[in-house]
């Protein structure tokens, strides 16, 4: 099958506007007419449903928390891109175009970045009429920083809660249609299953998390806006109850699952502590604007360390080896988060590792340089020329303070130790997913009516996300791009009439997930779900993470059939369905887990080069860096489903082009 991503002819710079003006429209007066269905209330599913319930559809809005404002988007830490060049640095729309696909390891589509870098600005606007409280400078106006991969400040910002402060603004928007009744909201609902009639997305199964009721709702659209798939490794930022169900039930249905094996492992979380670990904790890539990382240049250095024998504080300067400066001097610290990840792993592969953990693996985040340079800057501010050095660090750290003060709040929460006073620890964590449901240029996937935004879909960010896409990815395509290409395809429904659910499609999918809810509940295993889900997220860690090899792949495809088929017969799930139980939702979640992670490795396996996440260890140049094939593998990598053996999933190419932008290797240094 050939996939047509439907990327409109003409300049790139003119694209989206010739589209916008020439998609189809449906009245004022048809709206009411229309139902549409969005499945999660992150930053891209609430602006979605907001946006589409002010312009008059009928809107029934799902999440699995007990409100949309607890979707994962409110742990977004340090900002929002848009190109506005408020800093008079030479930016523009055009290098925020060229940053993203260059980031990405030249592994996106041009068309669909280009549109997300002209729509940024406009994201800006919209949340700051909103009330979003960005930070500001000393005269009132937007104030930025910058992230990685960039050498411009464009990332707006909340101090290090941004995330948290957008979801509000979408979700005061989409209270607003809730009030007005344009938006119907269903918390604890998660969906199960899409039900599809006559080829087309017409509506879903939800579970009442509360009361185990199922539930069908049908609709002329769906829009998945469920999030990334990280979990899938069991220890990530991601909040606990994020999962790939929805996004892999339309995979299971029809769509297209586009390179799953992206991954985006983030350099600065706090590192593993212990195997009883659930979860880990994201420190805000913000921080690299003003910390400084290191290792000790001596292993005796880091023996002692780890052996409690040695503090960070009593390692003299020429005794420190700041190895991002080092080997990437153009970027430094602010390189691109693949990079820097692989960096860490790297120095604690060579036994240079700081933390004290089973696998020695940490490094230190160190912001001793940037409060001597600003309490200086301050000093001299007030007027003071010739500042002692306890009045330096007192306004040094003040500074630091306002600029990232909740952020090491949580930090010493966490670990018991003053970041102020000693370097940060830190080490690569899974966090972001740039792989997930395929779709064209208009965000609609392969199956007519569906439609997947923000980190659900596999859009625009190639084989790695610059820091700060995120959130501008999610608000451009709820705020900006759903509501001309979702009205475009409603266009043609307007005299369909209201979708029954007493159709035998529905019956079919209900039946299809009744099935598999009593089968977990009679199975009588012996191990929870968590047992299982700890197994699969060390396989995948260690074979599909962030050093892969076809040995590794080859025994992760194996083992993950294997574990698959223990589970299926060894889960033990107590309780009922028609109850709240938490233990069947982990059940269900970490069965499409499974079957994901052995496409991923899948997935890593045919893709013989390294590119963004993708690492091959036997794809790499002289210097440790990423060696991409760009004449066999410059394509997304979309694939079918065929059924439950995942090992029969059928590969499709969509051959990317690269016309504006010239493809090159990538270098930071």
């Amino acid at each position: 099958m050939k996939l047509d991503s439907k990327i409109p002819e003409g300049p790139i710079a003119e694209k989206w506007t010739n589209h916008k003006n020439h998609l189809k429209l449906v009245a004022p007066n048809n709206r009411p007419k229309i139902d549409i269905i969005v499945v999660g209330t992150g930053l891209a599913g609430a602006s979605a449903a907001a946006s589409l319930g002010e312009m008059g559809y009928n809107v029934k809005a799902f999440c699995f928390q007990d409100s949309p404002r607890r979707a994962h988007s409110i742990a977004a830490q340090g900002g929002i891109n848009a190109a506005k060049n408020y800093q008079n640095d030479g930016d523009s729309t055009y290098r925020l175009f060229y940053d993203t696909i260059k980031g990405g390891d030249y592994r996106a589509r041009e068309a669909n970045v280009h549109r997300l870098a002209e729509v940024s600005a406009n994201i800006i606007d919209q949340c700051v009429a909103q009330g979003v409280p960005f930070a500001r400078d000393y005269g009132g106006l937007l104030d930025n920083r910058s992230f990685g991969g960039t050498q411009v400040q464009r990332t707006f910002y909340a101090a290090g809660q941004t995330g948290q402060q957008l979801l509000l603004g979408a979700y005061s928007a989409l209270s607003r249609q809730i009030g007005l009744g344009r938006v119907q909201m269903f918390n604890r609902h998660e969906m199960l299953d899409l039900v599809k009639v006559d080829g087309k997305a017409r509506g879903i199964i939800a579970r009442n998390l509360i009361t185990g009721e199922i539930e069908r709702h049908s609709a002329h659209a769906v829009i998945i806006a469920s999030g990334g798939y990280g979990n899938v490794y069991f220890l990530s930022t991601n909040a606990m109850g994020s999962n790939v169900t929805a996004a892999w039930k339309v995979h299971k249905q029809g769509a297209f699952f586009a390179n799953p094996c992206y991954v985006q492992i983030h350099p600065t979380c706090i590192p593993v502590h212990g195997t009883n670990q659930s979860k880990l904790t994201l420190m805000s890539e913000s921080l690299r604007n003003s910390g400084r990382i290191w290792v000790p240049k001596k292993k005796e250095d880091a023996e002692a360390i780890r052996a409690g024998k040695l503090k960070p504080t009593q390692i003299a300067e020429e005794d420190r080896d700041y190895y991002l400066e080092r080997r990437y001097p153009a970027f430094g610290n602010l390189v691109p988060r693949d990079v820097a990840s692989r960096a860490a792993k790297e120095r604690c592969d060579a036994g240079f590792g700081i933390e004290a953990n089973d696998t020695n693996e940490g490094v230190y985040l160190d912001f001793s340089s940037e409060i001597i340079s600003k309490g200086k800057q301050a000093a001299y501010a007030k007027g003071n020329h010739n500042p002692t050095q306890e009045e330096i660090t007192i306004l040094g750290k003040q500074w630091l303070e306002e600029k990232y003060g909740n952020l090491f709040t949580m930090y010493q929460k966490i670990t018991d130790e003053n970041p102020y006073e000693t370097p940060m620890k830190i080490y690569p964590a899974v966090h972001y997913t740039m792989g997930g449901v395929w779709v064209d240029y208009n965000l609609q996937t392969n199956i007519p009516g569906c439609f997947v935004a923000g980190e659900a879909n596999f859009s625009d960010h190639g084989a790695n996300r610059l820091g700060a896409s995120a959130l501008m990815q999610g608000l451009a395509d709820g705020y900006f791009v759903l509501p001309y290409t979702v009205s475009d395809y409603l266009a043609d429904e307007i005299r369909t009439g209201k979708i029954s659910t007493d159709l035998p499609e529905f019956a079919e999918a209900e039946n299809r997930v009744k099935e598999q809810i009593n089968k977990f509940l009679n199975n009588n295993g012996t191990k929870s779900v968590d047992h299982f889900h700890k197994k699969l997220g060390l396989i995948m860690w260690n074979k599909v993470g962030m050093a892969r090899n076809e040995q590794g792949l080859k025994e992760a495809v194996a083992e993950i059939a294997a574990l698959r088929e223990e589970f299926h017969k060894d889960v033990y799930v107590p309780g009922s369905a028609d109850e709240l139980n938490p233990e069947l939702e982990k059940a269900l979640r970490v069965a499409d887990f499974m079957e994901l992670g052995q496409l991923m490795a899948m997935d890593a396996l045919q893709r013989k080069e390294s590119c963004g996440g993708h690492f091959r260890e036997e794809y790499q140049d002289a210097e440790g860096e990423t060696l991409r094939d760009d004449e066999n593998f410059k394509f997304v990598g979309a694939w079918e489903y065929k059924g439950s053996d995942i090992s029969q999933e059928v590969l499709h190419k969509e051959e990317l082009k690269y016309e504006y932008i010239k493809i090159a290797a990538r270098n930071y240094k």
